[in-house]
């Protein structure tokens, strides 16, 4: 379960700003750098073995894309930083991966931030990663925590010339990047929506207290859905309204495609948000609506045998001039009155429905 409530940790307070201190988990033991660069005739792919095998890549005229794997290699960051002329606050949010979904506009180039999700099936959890972007002239470069990502189906559209990306300038591959993992965010909903719906069914037929853990984990993971997706639609809104110099014009339709799926899935988190709050008062009525069906079957219980307990108690106080403690048939007198005293009682109660 990711944390819904990020904090700067002590290593960050008293540092002077741009201060490189890598904030998170290290999710991988060494960093992995590769490199697409293209263009519409030409495809080079490689992994780096070394981050100075990037620079050359700056100036060409082709279209490069940049991808690193780890954040925690703060030398592979900041040399990076210095040939590309990124800003040292840049570095400083991008290793520290508590940073919530924003854009920054640097002029020569543009700064996101997004949430990459993924959900476990076989542990139920929802998990999170930091993924940076850097958008420039002729290069797009991405910062992750691990190896392991979502795109992939982008990779393979670049390998194989499918639709605009090779023919398209790096803002198309950025929105191509950023497309990817709000769509993915559907995937995450659907399995999500799955499991409330069998929640839903669970609490209809037989809530226990795992449901309600259960229910107050959803709502822990919806909390953290809106916390990294009402800033996205700020993001993706700045980019469609084409006011940054790195974004063309042509990008800017497939852009606002982009902020209506951000739009429907903020409605969904929305919907799901009420579905669970709706949840909870259902299990808490249920639970009450138990406890009182618990509590009549005690008071009718209780309402029988008080009559009885009277009855028993005249006959227990043993006075010596008691007419009936003297008489053969008296015990089994005192039985028979309580035996009709109870079925009355029960008759009674039959009637008014209330057994």
């Amino acid at each position: 379960m990711p944390r819904l409530f990020m904090k700067r940790t002590k290593q960050n307070v008293g540092l002077i700003p741009g201060t490189l201190v890598h904030v998170g988990e290290r999710k991988i033991e060494k960093v992995r750098i590769r490199i697409i660069d293209y263009d519409e005739t030409q495809l080079e792919e490689k992994e780096a073995k070394t981050v100075e095998e990037c620079f050359p890549f700056k100036d060409k005229p082709t279209i490069t894309w940049i991808n690193i794997d780890g954040l925690h290699d703060l030398e592979v960051i900041e040399k990076i930083g210095k040939q590309f002329g990124l800003h040292p606050l840049v570095l400083e949010d991008i290793v520290n991966t508590g940073q919530r979904p924003k854009l920054e506009d640097f002029g020569n180039h543009i700064f996101v931030v997004l949430k990459m999700l993924y959900y476990d099936k076989e542990k139920h959890e929802l998990e999170a990663e930091q993924v940076s972007l850097i958008l420039g002239g002729n290069f797009v470069i991405s910062f992750q925590e691990r190896v392991g990502d979502i795109f992939e189906p982008v990779r393979e559209r670049i390998r194989k010339s499918k639709g605009r990306v090779r023919k398209s300038a790096a803002d198309y591959l950025a929105y191509a990047l950023i497309d990817s993992i709000v769509d993915n965010y559907f995937v995450i909903l659907e399995e999500l929506g799955e499991r409330i719906e069998d929640t839903e069914q669970e609490l209809a037929t037989d809530p226990t207290i795992e449901t309600l853990q259960t229910i107050r984990v959803f709502k822990k993971e919806m909390i953290f859905l809106r916390k990294s997706i009402w800033p996205l639609r700020e993001v993706v809104n700045s980019l469609e309204r084409g006011e940054l110099s790195p974004i063309h014009k042509s990008t800017g339709i497939y852009l606002r495609d982009v902020y209506d799926h951000t739009i429907q899935i903020i409605d969904t988190v929305e919907s799901y948000r009420d579905m669970l709050s709706g949840m909870l008062d259902v299990y808490l009525s249920s639970i009450s609506n138990k406890m009182n069906e618990v509590m009549k079957v005690l008071t009718i219980f209780a309402a029988i045998f008080i009559p009885l307990t009277f009855v028993a108690g005249i006959y227990g106080m043993n006075f010596g001039f008691m007419p009936e403690l003297g008489w053969h048939w008296g015990y089994f007198a005192a039985l028979l009155v309580m035996a009709v005293i109870a079925a009355s009682l029960l008759v009674y109660f039959r009637r008014k429905k209330w057994l």
